[in-house]
């Protein structure tokens, strides 16, 4: 995949996802309000997470631990499993937070080598994402409250979801033009 095309998926994923909020507060509301405990959610984004670990985890060619590799598969893979059996409490914030924290990954890898300058948008983007997801795992209760936080009033929820899909727009833009080979 290529800068470009990512910068494209990140930004209409993350600008529809407002254009929802703008367009249809109270739904928008009910639905946030209730994020941090859907179960379904949280089973398919803890699902999602484990496998792309895995998956990048399989691929990776390190030596220094190339002995253990079949073991931390099987390990790494148990973890995901018992955690949507055991820690069923805030599993969609931590689903959430574990495809953050990979999606940063994606990122940065094809920002590495990227030519333009305009590549530290997307840097930037990322190491928020990587705070964001280290503190969402750590504390996911915080989601909960941001979410109350930001859907409190119809107002607030329009102007910071005004200003997201400005970032959103602004991220497809550089796709289009600023990544483009």
């Amino acid at each position: 995949m290529t800068l470009s095309t990512l910068a494209i998926i990140i930004g209409v994923v993350f600008s529809l996802v407002q254009i929802f909020a703008l367009t249809n507060p109270k739904a928008f509301t009910e639905q946030a309000r209730k994020f941090h405990r859907n179960e379904r959610i949280g089973f398919v984004l803890m699902a999602v997470g484990t496998l792309w670990f895995l998956r990048n985890l399989n691929v990776e060619a390190s030596a220094d631990f190339a002995a253990y590799k079949k073991l931390m598969l099987a390990g790494f893979g148990l973890i995901g499993l018992l955690t949507c059996i055991y820690v069923r409490d805030y599993l969609a914030v931590r689903g959430f937070a574990i495809c953050a924290l990979l999606m940063s990954w994606v990122t940065l890898n094809q920002t590495r080598w990227a030519e333009s300058e305009w590549r530290l948008v997307l840097v930037v983007w990322s190491y928020f994402w990587i705070v964001m997801g280290m503190w969402f795992t750590v504390s996911p209760w915080r989601m909960r409250d941001h979410l109350k936080w930001l859907t409190e009033n119809e107002r607030r929820l329009r102007m910071v979801s005004g200003i997201r899909l400005c970032v959103g727009v602004l991220i497809v833009v550089l796709g289009v033009t600023a990544f483009r080979k």
